[in-house]
């Protein structure tokens, strides 16, 4: 089974982290729904605006009264009638409107603290555009790096299924000429089997991984590339301390998030606060109104009346059931909590760092005492595949250096990887992400 790594065609891509990255941040859905969050947030600064602009409105209407309603006078204001009260239908058979209104806000404290939050709420999702850009980095970069170590993992296996492939043809050779057991033919097969296998199943693990870094990267699957990377790449620029670790956390999006919903919960209270005060708009009417009996169209009787208004409307609170102070109240609470988000935010950007540093170290030393192990694994097999060669050694002890020198390189394999990841988490912690980008 050739692997689709191994394959070479015509069509297919390579790659660097770097323009996978690039790719990323150009084509992943979450970046662009982020895109299109900052995008609307203007047009919400828009709508907010248009509250303090002239609203200018055309109206009209046309009535025609089926039934009207009775006048009904006392009788002693009607002596003709014997005492009798009197009653006329009032109004007439149509009504006809039309005019033209045009308002004014002068004043009102509510409309300019929404216009602030409204500004805040752009912030807001430029910097939400900015956390979803480090995730989508960091997604890709791990990815990336799990895609790399299987293909040095199928690489040491393959490596291992020549070696036993070789042993086999030199037992059955051996076997033909009665110089060993059709058994020791048999445990060679049962090896090779279980190591081809393992190659199909990290086969499939590299197209399942392949796939799942062309969804962060938000490429087609049917997208035919290959990674030039390498497992050992350093993404590191300096040396990893915890040095400066609390201006770190200021310049991450997530501080920055939690800020922004801060100042909008107090810009929320501060809109909650402008309720109390007076609120002052200017209107004007100009209408054109006309009351006839008769047919409600093409009557000649009809006449048209002007009539217009202007004036001042103000608004001045006065008691509410305290619902107003009950809802600052509410925030100010909110307020509080935020306080201990960003507080704990700090803890755990520390522990991040911390933890990442650790692992940085860690992986480093694990690294070095897994490669002197491969090697040591590698010069026991080749003492014991000479030993065997030479019939000093049984197969069973061949076959053992074989299966330790594969699970050290497994071993190894590995600790690379976490490496990759502490470097992908320590360049989180420190809001560095988009470096792999430049």
């Amino acid at each position: 089974m050739t692997p689709a790594f191994a394959q070479s065609q015509a069509n297919e891509k390579e790659i660097t982290l770097q323009q996978a990255v690039n790719y990323a941040l150009e084509n992943n859905e979450n970046i662009k729904k982020a895109t299109y969050d900052e995008m609307g947030s203007k047009y919400q600064i828009n709508e907010v605006r248009s509250t303090g602009l002239p609203q200018v409105e055309v109206k009209g209407s046309a009535v025609r009264t089926l039934e009207k309603q009775m006048f009904v006078l006392p009788a002693k204001l009607n002596p003709e009638q014997n005492g009798q009260p009197f009653i006329n239908p009032s109004g007439t058979d149509n009504t006809i409107q039309a005019g033209i209104s045009v308002s004014q806000l002068l004043f009102s404290k509510s409309y300019f603290v929404g216009l602030k939050a409204a500004k805040s709420a752009e912030d807001l999702y430029r910097i939400r555009k900015e956390m979803a850009t480090e995730d989508v980095i960091y997604n890709v970069g791990s990815a990336y790096y799990q895609v790399l170590q299987t293909k040095e993992q199928f690489n040491s296996i393959n490596a291992n299924l020549n070696m036993l492939t070789q042993l086999e043809k030199i037992l059955t050779l051996q076997y033909k000429n009665d110089l060993v057991k059709k058994v020791d033919v048999n445990r060679i097969k049962v090896n090779k089997i279980n190591l081809e296998n393992q190659k199909e199943n990290l086969q499939a693990a590299y197209v399942q991984q392949l796939n799942v870094l062309k969804f962060f990267m938000g490429m087609p699957l049917e997208e035919q590339i290959t990674l030039s990377g390498s497992a050992d790449d350093v993404l590191l620029d300096e040396q990893p301390t915890m040095a400066g670790v609390n201006d770190v956390a200021t310049e991450r999006a997530q501080f920055k998030i939690l800020n922004k919903q801060k100042e909008l919960k107090a810009l929320e209270v501060e809109n909650i606060r402008a309720g109390y005060y007076p609120s002052l708009a200017a209107f004007g009417n100009y209408n054109y109104q006309s009351m006839y009996d008769g047919q409600m169209f093409n009557n000649p009787n009809t006449m048209w009346f002007p009539n217009s208004q202007v004036g001042l409307q103000l608004n001045i609170p006065i008691f509410d059931g305290l619902r107003k102070k009950s809802q600052v109240q509410q925030r100010e609470i909110e307020l509080k909590k935020m306080d201990l988000d960003i507080q704990q935010y700090n803890k755990n950007t520390q522990v991040e760092l911390s933890n990442a540093l650790s692992q940085l170290g860690n992986s480093q030393n694990n690294i070095a005492a897994q490669e002197r192990n491969v090697k040591l694994a590698q010069e026991v097999y080749d003492t014991t595949n000479q030993l065997y060669k030479e019939a000093l050694a049984p197969l069973s002890d061949l076959l053992n250096a074989e299966t330790a020198l594969r699970e050290a390189q497994t071993n190894l394999n590995n600790e690379r990887l976490k490496y990759q990841i502490a470097q992908l988490s320590y360049l989180k912690a420190k809001g560095n992400l988009e470096s792999l980008s430049n």
